[in-house]
């Protein structure tokens, strides 16, 4: 019986800091790679709201004052018919600083007509969309180029599930958004999992987000990857792969266990 007992409050435990963790919390997590530039890295939102109409994210991200806000995609999900919390946030946070964003699968897989109100509401927030687009941009006297990529859904998932996924290769990126530019590179790219195809491509630093911490995370690790896999390689952290500084933000929306939902800061 005390056995089962502790079984008992240890589930109930869980299952509270559940329901507290995917209904209030809200971490920032401070990353400083050395510089002096601050960006704050948000993702994977997924209709998600902290405070009404995001005020507590917008409030959070304006006390740490970024110089730059990077938006790595999934800010709705596929099936979000209501844009009136994106058109909230997005308003809110370019009042901080100025805001990239990139769409994710989920952005992609929304129905055909629900694209150009989602295109208005990005473009009349000031907010600006790279999707296979690059941005030159001077902040602090800092030299940046942003880029952004828009891979094919089929790096995402086929009609057949998500055995066989094509790959995102350094090709590609050139493909998408030319060569790598002369100067300082801030890659945005929803998907971790094509790191080292980033870092062949040139980029210094690459921002994602997509596996959501690995939805569990246990002892650091995260345990799954959106397209069904155990122990994803990048789902949380800072990574170097091969001399490229791989940014991965574990996001904000979707459930989670043991895997905050997150703002990010970096200084680079």
């Amino acid at each position: 019986m005390v056995i089962l007992l502790i079984v008992v409050i240890i589930l109930l435990v869980i299952i509270l800091w559940g329901i507290y963790e995917n209904k209030v919390l809200l971490t920032v997590r401070r990353e400083d790679l050395g510089g002096s530039l601050k960006i704050a890295h948000i993702s994977d939102t997924h209709r998600r709201s902290f405070g009404r109409n995001s005020s507590e994210l917008i409030a959070k991200t304006a006390a740490e004052s970024p110089d730059l806000i990077l938006l790595t995609g999934d800010m709705v999900s596929r099936d979000e018919t209501d844009f009136r919390l994106l058109r909230s946030t997005l308003n809110g946070l370019n009042k901080i600083a100025p805001v990239y964003m990139i769409y994710g699968n989920h952005e992609q897989s929304l129905p055909p007509e629900f694209h150009p109100e989602l295109e208005e509401i990005i473009h009349t927030s000031g907010t600006i969309l790279l999707n296979n687009k690059v941005s030159k941009r001077v902040i602090n006297d800092n030299e940046l180029y942003i880029c952004g990529i828009y891979p094919k859904y089929t790096t995402y998932k086929k009609s057949g599930g998500y055995r066989d996924l094509d790959t995102v290769t350094a090709q590609d990126i050139k493909a998408m958004v030319g060569d790598h530019p002369s100067g300082r590179t801030l890659l945005m790219a929803h998907n971790p999992l094509f790191a080292e195809s980033y870092a062949e491509w040139g980029a210094e630093y690459t921002f994602s987000g997509h596996v959501h911490g690995g939805s569990v995370r246990l002892f650091g690790v995260g345990l799954l990857s959106p397209e069904r896999k155990l122990l994803p390689r990048y789902s949380k952290g800072v990574y170097d792969v091969n001399g490229m500084k791989l940014c991965v933000s574990a996001g904000l929306g979707k459930p989670r266990l043991f895997d905050p939902a997150e703002i990010v800061i970096y200084r680079i």
